[in-house]
């Protein structure tokens, strides 16, 4: 499955990130600041649903993609037709996401279990792809921000009133 970007790339924001915890803190912190950068400024919807769905992609490249010595590369893009794609690539061949497990929530009394239920409920679209040219994956995801506003269409609203 190739689920490139096919509109021209207006903005791009990529980075490396050590494959630990404090990794991905940071990245979260950087996708926020970025976006607010770009004219989305932290509290707006799309800021606050970008920012989760990077810390998600970007926890899980550290918990199930580690490969000792190896980093994690986050890309942030925004496209000419206002799309909004997170992308997290880790060095990892195995343990791909399984689509199923976005379609439900972990039980209650589960530790973990529930990033790929939220990316699913707050992107549009996503999805996991090999990477060309490297060993691995690469985990996405695109929001696609109404016209005018740079917030997410229909989301947000449901999601944060059961957080």
């Amino acid at each position: 499955m190739n689920e490139a970007i096919t509109s021209p790339v207006r903005r791009e924001f990529p980075m490396c990130f050590t494959a630990t915890p404090r990794g991905a803190r940071l990245a979260r912190r950087l996708v926020s600041l970025r976006l607010d950068e770009w004219g989305h400024p932290y509290g707006s919807d799309l800021n606050q649903d970008l920012t989760l769905i990077a810390a998600e992609l970007a926890a899980n490249a550290v918990r199930h993609g580690l490969v000792a010595g190896r980093d994690f590369l986050l890309r942030l893009v925004e496209t000419g037709d206002g799309v909004f794609r997170v992308e997290v690539s880790d060095t990892r061949t195995e343990r791909r996401p399984v689509p199923e497990h976005a379609e439900r929530p972990a039980a209650g009394d589960e530790e973990s279990g529930r990033g790929l239920y939220l990316v699913a409920r707050l992107a549009d679209r996503w999805g996991v792809d090999g990477r060309s040219g490297a060993p691995g994956k690469t985990v996405w995801a695109e929001i696609r921000a109404r016209a005018g506003t740079g917030a997410p269409p229909g989301r947000g609203s449901r999601v944060r009133a059961a957080r």
